[in-house]
């Protein structure tokens, strides 16, 4: 390391060194901006100041209930205002956020409770039975539950836990932020979708999320006071940041619980909604949507969870869309690679320009390095055909995973993180996905572990041998297929497969399509998956 001769006086102090946190944005705005809108959902419409007060007060009734710093908060919201307020709240006082995939099933909850040891699980009305089966399947000590009613949406209280707002009211507007003496300090607790069984916790730092804040913004080319429509779920690596990013630009959050096409038209035309991102479901809602509203400005759309079809990108982009194609995972805290537009392409026929927007591009600036390499580390060639792995280094890269140190060291093997997706990098060094290494399937922008669907399935009586595939997707872009060897003189048709799945699995990992044959296999047994691939894009 190099130093100047003399570094007499030169240290590190309060006034020269603060650790970065994205707290830091709400504080300012709550100065900078107090009068600006900051939320809206229905009729609500909070300030900064509005903002963050109620943050303050939530931060300080978690304290009075006895959450310590250090302790797991989770949460189980769709994108209504007290998920934002949370996102601050819980490490305003210390603790540790854990956003809980909504769509999880009762078994896949209880284990994250437990996992991470929730002290205190904040609860939409809608969600609350899964959530309290949960606590019931618990083997560690039940958390405090905060019931939050939805009455812009019609969802009543059930009033058998405390109401948020009667908790939100213990606490004092005066409260003063706990913030971290280390910017290494964690920040968030993300589970993975549990692509290898049981769901991984991915643990962030208040520097990586900070840094994500400061390098959306360059990529994205965000102007101060955007409008941003909030889709992208704040489970999902905490909604890709964006909540923590939009107080340093002054900028309103559009809360979407539900989303639908008529939402997102409506979002736009009523509140102007400038900025919005989303898996390419919600692109193929709004090419397929049956009614639309006019409006009179470019809306720019960040798209990640699974490569866009390129007649999805050139259908979009004709109706006031402009889509940007980034591609992250849970443990990069969302997106770190971009398809930047290069102004040489725009002569290019509407079918090339598409393709290369579907692509994956290159690194954000807060990253050092994402390439793409072959065995031993080594860098593939840029040839636009050459497959390797993405692997990936930089300040917005997880801690590890939460009790799991032999998966981090795996993970972080070579100094980089191991995606464990497979890509080819063009000349130019753009990244394009070519296959997954995993036995991923992304449905809607939710992942699906084929082994835990194959496990459901072989608990059925009729089956022998089962293997499960992602099968092409108008709508979800991919959805789980299935194929199945029966035993010897067994039954079973493909309603009463779905049926006994969606007993055991979330909604959306069950099989769509079930096919009953023999299945292809190697000399030594291993079933030969890429035939099935194959097949279930011919179904």
């Amino acid at each position: 390391m190099a130093w100047m001769k003399d570094e007499t006086g030169l240290d590190k102090c309060a006034a020269n060194h603060v650790p970065l946190t994205p707290l830091s944005h709400l504080i300012r705005a709550a100065s900078v901006f107090a009068d600006r809108t900051a939320l809206i959902y229905g009729d609500t419409r909070l300030t900064y100041a509005d903002y963050y007060t109620r943050v303050t007060r939530l931060a300080s009734a978690l304290v009075k209930s006895g959450v310590k710093p250090g302790d797991v908060v989770a949460t189980i919201l769709p994108n209504i205002p007290a998920q934002s307020e949370a996102a601050f709240a819980v490490p305003a006082c210390g603790a540790v956020l854990n956003t809980i995939n909504t769509r999880l099933d009762v078994d896949t909850v209880a284990y994250i409770f437990d996992h991470g040891e929730a002290s205190v699980v904040i609860c939409d009305s809608q969600f609350l039975p899964i959530c309290m089966n949960a606590v019931a399947l618990m083997d560690g000590p039940a958390p405090l539950i905060i019931e939050v009613p939805d009455p812009v949406a019609g969802v009543p209280g059930i009033g058998e836990q405390q109401d948020y707002e009667d908790f939100l009211a213990t606490g004092d507007a005066d409260f003063t932020w706990t913030m971290p003496e280390d910017e290494w300090e964690s920040l968030a607790l993300n589970y993975t979708s549990g692509t290898t069984g049981r769901p991984k916790g991915v643990v962030y730092h208040h520097r990586g999320a900070y840094l994500m804040t400061m390098g959306t913004p360059i990529s994205w080319q965000l102007p101060l006071f955007p409008i941003y429509l909030q889709i992208v779920p704040l489970f999902h690596c905490n909604g890709w940041n964006h909540t923590w990013m939009m107080p340093a630009l002054g900028g309103t959050v559009v809360c979407c619980r539900d989303i639908t096409a008529a939402a997102i038209f409506d979002a736009i035309a009523d509140h102007g909604v400038t900025h919005f991102g989303g898996a390419p479901i919600v692109l193929n809602l709004i090419v397929n949507a049956a009614t639309r509203r006019d409006f009179d400005h470019t809306v720019e759309v960040y798209t990640a969870g699974a490569p866009p079809a390129p007649a999805t990108l050139a259908a979009i982009g004709k109706l006031g869309f402009n889509v940007t194609q980034v591609y992250g995972l849970t443990e990069t805290y969302g997106h770190v690679t971009e398809c930047i537009w290069n102004d040489m392409w725009d002569d290019l026929p509407a079918d090339e320009q598409s393709a290369i927007k579907a692509q994956q591009g290159v690194a954000f600036p807060m990253m050092d390095d994402i390439t793409v390499v072959g065995e031993n580390m080594t860098q593939v060639a840029m040839d636009g055909a050459t497959q390797g792995e993405i692997v990936i280094r930089g300040n917005a890269v997880m801690k590890g995973y939460y009790k799991n140190p032999e998966a981090t060291a795996k993970a972080f093997a070579g100094g980089y993180f191991h995606s464990e997706d497979l890509a080819i990098q063009h000349p130019n060094g753009y990244i394009q996905i070519s296959d997954r290494a995993k036995d991923i399937i992304i449905s809607g922008g939710e992942n699906i572990s084929s082994v835990e669907v194959e496990a459901a399935l072989m608990h059925h009586p009729a089956v022998n041998l089962c293997a499960v595939v992602a099968k092409p997707d108008d709508k979800w872009g991919e959805v789980p297929c299935a194929f199945i060897e029966l035993k010897d003189g067994a039954m079973a048709d493909e309603a009463t497969i779905i049926a006994f799945t969606r007993e055991r699995l979330a909604g959306f990992k069950t099989p769509k399509k079930v096919v009953f044959q023999d299945l292809p296999k190697t000399s030594t047994g291993k079933i030969q998956k890429f035939e099935l691939r194959k097949l279930a894009k011919t179904l």
